[in-house]
């Protein structure tokens, strides 16, 4: 903080200023956005000196070339840190999540979907122009070595682990193979690496900018298509990847002739590789670290090597078979009827008889305790009463801890359901706990649920909340 402090002052001249820290990105970076009187920017503090110095060089060289970057104001002696312009906190990502959670995306969703592939090839051709790639870190070209360190990531981290039996030497054979055919179509340009939503800005002004590119290094194209239009939980109809597949041959057209139909039988083989890659990801962080949304992230990518082996690959007899046997160990199968929709599950519960079960794979939610409020159960006239009958509701009402608790309960749920919509994410569990499970817990799920059920009223082609009265066995729609 100190030394991001030290660096903005002696780039703006300025003292008055706020620094707050923004979420944590995929990597190890951490950025925070500066304040003034009418300004801002983001400052980003590295651990790595060669991540940084690529990022710098690439994003230098893009801003001189006037691909849509964000320009670099300042950087520390040490390259450790820099700050650039602010674009904002909406992702490409975020903005086309209720497409993604219900699979149907509307005109204006795919037109933002249209603009990043017809923009991907000026990286990959203008961008290449020029372009020192013995800059690009970890390596600068996309070779051999590196191809088969994502394959075996694939073979480590996801086949071994689903304890699918297969023959590793005809196994290695097929990867040598497919790493052979994606070589072939090695060429001077600029790999992008890891071109997705969530790399590409949507700033307050309407402008697409983006970012993320310090992985890139010399390679295919063909990459980077793969990796945008067939990304695991994008939920593109097949229609939708090749009017995107479409856009972008329109837009590479203006920088290279391309055989159409030679380079749509390449890009299978890539798409092919990238979902082997991403598996192997999913793998390690899923099937080892146990992170839900990895895991909940597999059978959608399953569906991409479904329907891409529709078509067979005879160069890859053993990895082919592998694949079929594997598809069905990850079959997709949508949770409790929500159709891509949030499902916000509220239960109340007695800590006698232990939390609520999470059935939705997340590892549970929020849990309220509400024993910090008075406890009408404690009183004979309500003992054979719950927190839906009205004494008891008069009784709690009575007492001001439980509007305070109300308040800040409502506000966190509001927060995360926000989130969670624009995210697009499919489940979300809160539970309100107290002695006997029959008369607190039960007064403030009901006051949430209906609390949530007027906030979003309208949204219900999104969202979908249950409630759950465990000790009572009730359990009723809200929204």
């Amino acid at each position: 903080m100190e030394r991001i402090k030290q660096l903005f002052e002696r780039y703006s001249g300025m003292r008055e200023y706020r620094m707050t820290p923004l979420p944590a990105s995929g990597g190890n970076r951490q950025y925070f956005r500066i304040f003034w009187d009418g300004g801002s920017c983001i400052a980003a503090a590295g651990t790595s000196m060669q991540e940084n110095a690529a990022f710098l060089y690439l994003a230098r060289h893009f801003y001189r070339l006037g691909l849509p970057v964000p320009k670099v104001l300042a950087v520390s002696e040490d390259r450790m840190f820099y700050l650039q312009e602010d674009l904002g906190d909406t992702t490409l990502f975020d903005a086309v999540a209720a497409g993604r959670g219900s699979g149907v995306y509307s005109p204006e969703e795919k037109a933002l979907l249209r603009a990043a592939v017809e923009t991907l090839p000026a990286f990959q051709y203008a961008g290449a122009s020029g372009l020192d790639f013995s800059q690009c870190r970890p390596v600068s070209c996309f070779d051999r070595a590196s191809a088969m360190f994502d394959l075996n990531y694939f073979k480590y981290c996801f086949l071994k682990p689903s304890g699918v039996e297969f023959d590793e030497m005809a196994l290695e054979e097929d990867f040598g193979r497919l790493c052979s055919r994606l070589l072939v179509c090695g060429s001077d340009t600029f790999q992008y690496r890891d071109f997705q939503g969530r790399n590409i800005m949507l700033t307050p002004r309407g402008e697409m900018r983006f970012i993320d590119f310090q992985g890139g290094r010399m390679g295919p194209v063909h990459y980077d298509l793969a990796s945008f239009v067939w990304q695991a939980r994008a939920r593109y109809s097949p229609e939708l990847k090749t009017e995107l597949t479409e856009a972008y041959l329109e837009a590479q057209s203006h920088y290279a002739v391309v055989d159409r139909r030679c380079f749509l039988s390449e890009l299978r083989h890539f798409i092919l590789f990238r979902t082997l890659q991403v598996l192997g990801a999913y793998g390690l962080r899923g099937l080892f670290e146990r992170r839900p949304h990895f895991l909940e992230s597999i059978p959608y990518a399953m569906d991409n090597i479904r329907e891409l082996l529709a078509e067979p690959f005879d160069e890859y007899p053993c990895l082919c078979d592998v694949l079929m046997r594997l598809i069905p160990l990850y079959r997709r199968q949508e949770k409790d009827g929500t159709d891509g929709r949030l499902l916000v599950r509220i239960f109340s519960f007695s800590y006698k008889k232990g939390i609520p079960e999470d059935k939705g794979g997340n590892g549970g939610g929020y849990v309220f305790d509400c024993r910090g409020v008075p406890n009408p159960g404690r009183l004979p006239e309500y003992r054979g009463m719950t927190g839906l009958d009205g004494p008891v509701i008069e009784f709690l009402q009575g007492h001001p801890e439980t509007e305070e608790f109300a308040r800040h309960t409502a506000a966190l749920a509001d927060m995360h359901i926000d989130n969670y919509l624009k995210r697009g994410f499919t489940d979300l569990m809160l539970s309100f706990g107290c002695t006997g499970g029959r008369h607190r817990s039960v007064y403030f799920a009901e006051r949430l649920a209906d609390h949530l059920a007027g906030r979003y009223s309208g949204c219900s082609d999104r969202l979908r909340i249950t409630l759950v009265h465990r000790e009572q066995n009730l359990e009723r729609q809200a929204l």
